[in-house]
């Protein structure tokens, strides 16, 4: 057994901490290279303290000033910028990179893991979402190994036969079903969904979340944002990835065969369940999630999904059919109209709309490389920003 050098790019969030927490479980086989964070100062100093990695990167000079000084008389090296988060995600002592910085940011050091031939434990979805033929094409000429984290990619990952090389054309699979919560507005009245409230929006059921995700969950666009980054995941047009709204959350996804099998993976709704089976594997190793009580949980209901309810879903899957960098423009729109939301410049309702009139508007074009990418990205922000300000006007009159 190897033992493993990891990276994690997102540590104070709650991939993060999960991960940290699986890792910690297993000494022998792992080992902690880098830690980084964006804003959450104190809490990576903790972490160090309590870690030991080699190095710790954040985002700006003053960051990385106030960080050392809090690890003084530690042998914790300090980077700051994004040129630093791709050399943890890269160095030649690394073996694993775990993604879970959340968003665009996630980007470059994912790419900069999958040039390098790292094994990829992939939790950023935005990397697929924006820039899906570049990282699959990183991910097959440097040999390195992708591992998704999500809980429902996961979980058909686990389904799929041991000769699956990320394509299903060989494999005797029909469709991919990918399981939703619901969230917490799946019964709501629909007129009453403008007046929804940020701490309403990150009150998740099942899961315990970060806020911007938290709100993706309870509009769906989590789930459209999954059915794009599923695509490239494993090679399969939109018309055969299915989203069932399951909210028990206990059957994380499906895979259903030409011969009418329908194979599903199982568990408590934990993120640690995955993280350590992608962590160890094709090994299998104790995560600390609790076992499944089949007869406590007694009941398991579907629901397909109400789009007036759940607009983002039809726009991801229509970003999805229309190409190129329309992801792109689905992502950075929603991004900044989440931000918004949360910050209490738009409301709930507005989120979809906003989306819409970008992926309307702004022009996506072919994803020939990086910087094509991150400019379409900088552009649907632009407009995302300025419909936000008009939407806040008409609400103010």
């Amino acid at each position: 057994m190897q033992r493993q050098t990891v990276t994690i790019l997102g540590a104070t969030g709650s991939i993060g901490g999960s991960t940290l927490d699986v890792l910690s479980r297993h000494p022998e086989r792992f080992e902690i290279y880098a830690l980084t964070a964006r804003r959450q100062i104190g809490k990576l100093a903790d972490l160090c303290r309590r870690c030991g990695p080699r190095y710790a990167v954040v985002e700006s000079p003053a960051d990385a000033e106030e960080l050392q000084t809090l690890l003084a008389g530690l042998p914790v090296t300090v980077l700051c910028g994004p040129e630093s988060l791709a050399y943890v995600a890269s160095a030649p002592e690394v073996t694993t990179v775990m993604a879970a910085i959340v968003g665009a940011a996630g980007l470059e050091p994912c790419l900069a893991a999958a040039r390098a031939g790292k094994r990829v434990l992939l939790a950023n979805k935005e990397a697929l979402v924006m820039a899906g033929d570049l990282f699959m094409s990183a991910i097959r000429d440097s040999g390195a190994v992708l591992l998704p984290i999500d809980s429902e990619h996961n979980a058909v990952f686990q389904s799929l036969p041991d000769s699956f090389d990320y394509g299903l054309q060989h494999c005797g699979v029909r469709k991919i079903v990918l399981t939703a919560s619901g969230g917490p507005f799946r019964h709501f009245p629909l007129e009453r969904l403008c007046d929804v409230t940020p701490d309403q929006a990150c009150a998740h059921p099942n899961w315990v979340m970060g806020r911007k995700i938290s709100v993706d969950s309870a509009t769906m666009m989590n789930k459209g944002l999954e059915v794009i980054e599923a695509s490239w995941l494993f090679g399969v047009g939109a018309e055969r990835i299915e989203v069932l709204i399951h909210p028990e959350s206990v059957i994380h996804s499906m895979v259903e065969y030409y011969d009418g099998s329908v194979i599903a993976q199982l568990g408590n709704p934990d993120m640690r369940t995955p993280i350590a089976h992608a962590l160890a594997y094709p090994d299998r190793i104790v995560s600390g999630v609790s076992s499944l009580d089949l007869v406590k949980q007694a009941k398991l209901s579907f629901e397909e999904p109400d789009l007036r309810r759940f607009p983002c879903l039809g726009l991801a899957y229509a970003a999805l059919h229309g190409g190129g960098c329309a992801p792109t423009v689905l992502n950075a729109a929603n991004e900044e109209a989440v931000a918004a939301f949360l910050e209490g410049g738009l409301r709930y309702s507005e989120i979809a709309s906003v989306v819409e009139d970008c992926l309307a508007s702004v022009t996506g074009g072919v994803a020939e490389d990086v910087s094509t990418v991150l400019a379409v990205d900088g552009a649907a922000r632009e407009f995302a920003r300025a419909a936000i300000v008009r939407y806040g006007r008409k609400t103010a009159t």
